[in-house]
């Protein structure tokens, strides 16, 4: 197996970058979307619409791009010489990950809530929900071209 990840390394590596890519797409734009949803009134045309939307960004982008991730990842992590299990970086970039992974559930979460007529979050709570992303995304970066520790 080892023999094979490190053959492939490139390949994994880029289609791993991809799909961070448009994972990452997906949480910083399905909670702008949240943002203007909620100002809809449930069961409105405005409010259909933009369940669609939010809909297919999940399905159709964000999860397989998510589970991409989750098989990709840790391919390359399994890769021998790459990610030393001494290394603290690694283990604060997998805790990033875990955590974009339980934002991308609470996504999940609220976007059925949305389809339900039952979301009780406010504009000014999924402005604030479009931050946890960005900040995750800093500290992955950091970890994985700094390695700081």
């Amino acid at each position: 197996m080892s023999a094979f990840l490190v053959e492939w390394y490139l390949w994994i590596k880029a289609f791993h970058i991809i799909f961070v890519i448009t994972w990452m797409a997906g949480l910083f734009y399905l909670p702008r979307l949240f943002v203007y949803h909620s100002r809809a009134k449930a069961g409105s045309e405005r409010d259909k619409e933009f369940q669609v939307m939010e809909r297919k960004l999940i399905r159709v982008i964000m999860n397989p791009s998510m589970i991409m991730v989750w098989i990709l990842g840790p391919a390359l992590f399994l890769t021998p010489g790459l990610a030393p299990l001494d290394a603290g970086w690694v283990w604060v970039k997998g805790a990033a990950v875990i955590g974009l992974t339980g934002f991308h559930h609470s996504l999940s979460v609220w976007r059925k809530k949305f389809a339900e007529g039952k979301n009780t979050k406010s504009e000014r709570f999924f402005r604030k929900a479009n931050e946890v992303p960005a900040v995750l995304l800093v500290i992955i970066v950091i970890m994985v071209v700094v390695k700081p520790f």
